[in-house]
């Protein structure tokens, strides 16, 4: 199949499965179809802060910029960061809670960074609007604009997120580790109300950051047991892997090729077997989500564009109790006490 028909591929994938119906949707889950905005209205509203926080996305962006332009490795840091809480219970800022036995204290949760981003923007807010702003919200926007900083999408996000009261260490463990299955990714993806389009241009986040090495070691050591490395890796990208990874506390970078810039480079990299995490090469192997990486490689604005849609689904995935029973959060790492 030549360029253009992976592209008129993907273009009618975007139109015909970006509202399907799934059928594997928990019902503890509530995902509103982007081409119908009205079903945002109960919950969810473009222009909730117009009036009780006008400046709210201009101290969040400035706060964003202060702080990646001090440390750029914070920006897809703290995409992660809003990923991990959202499939999770929804988003609902339950990651940000800081007490024992919550999801920040998992060990799916060790490797994340950008807590004290997130505590500096809500101080600022709450002396701007106090008691108007949720920590989800902020937290979604947050992971907005640190793409916008590396060089990704702008998209524009609705609000109305209530901050959730609770938080377990053992929900986080159902967070992908970066070893399953596509078919388990899927129906992972598919629990949240999110297709094999959103599955596949979401990991396209990986065009940015870095993991640990611990996440990578079982590719280049003991694949599945063989005590031999993964036969899929591209041999020179095997031995740099070797020689990066050769503790388990180092990172390596997602993309090896321009990991600092937000591009179509990660699915350049699938086809050359240079996936990193075993979900990331598995993409371009199987037949359901090959199509669409492929695609996604010879178009950026396609990416990008349908990057920022799948992004509002995935920020809009809320959880009914945390809705109904939630609240503002005055500091994050804490509920209410009053």
């Amino acid at each position: 199949m030549n360029v253009s028909s992976f592209i008129i591929t993907i273009l009618l994938i975007l139109f015909s499965v970006s509202c399907l119906a799934d059928d594997y949707s928990s019902t503890s889950l509530k995902v509103p179809c982007l081409s119908d905005l009205s079903a945002l209205e109960d919950d969810l509203s473009y222009s909730l802060y117009h009036e009780s926080c006008p400046d709210l996305e201009g101290i969040i962006y400035r706060k964003v910029k202060e702080w990646v332009a001090k440390d750029p490795t914070l920006a897809p840091s703290l995409l992660r960061l809003h990923y991990h809480d959202c499939v999770v219970r929804g988003c609902d800022a339950s990651i940000l809670l800081d007490h024992e036995g919550s999801e920040k204290t998992s060990n799916m949760s060790k490797s994340l960074r950008g807590f004290e981003v997130i505590d500096d923007i809500k101080a600022e807010i709450e002396k701007k609007c106090p008691k108007t702003v949720s920590c989800a919200d902020i937290l979604t926007t947050v992971a907005r604009d640190a793409t916008v900083l590396a060089s990704g999408p702008y998209w524009t996000i609705p609000y109305g997120r209530k901050d959730g009261r609770v938080s377990l260490a053992k929900e986080a463990m159902i967070v992908p580790k970066g070893s399953e299955s596509v078919t388990s990714l899927i129906e992972f993806f598919q629990s949240k109300g999110l297709n094999v389009l959103d599955l596949v241009v979401l990991s396209g986040a990986h065009t940015i950051g870095k993991t640990t090495c611990e996440s990578v070691q079982h590719r280049l050591y003991d694949y599945k047991g063989t005590k031999k490395p993964d036969p899929s890796l591209d041999p020179k990208y095997l031995n740099y892997l070797r020689r990066k990874c050769r503790w388990a506390s180092e990172n390596v970078n997602l993309d090896g090729e321009t990991p600092n810039t937000f591009d179509t480079q990660y699915y350049q990299n699938l086809k050359k077997n240079m996936g990193l995490l075993s979900t990331d090469q598995l993409l371009y192997h199987d037949s359901r989500t090959k199509p669409v990486a492929n695609g996604l490689s010879f178009e950026p604005s396609l990416f990008k564009n349908q990057f920022g849609v799948s992004m509002v689904k995935l920020s809009s995935i809320l959880d009914l109790t945390s809705q109904d029973d939630g609240e503002i959060r005055v500091d994050c790492k804490y509920v209410n006490k009053y």
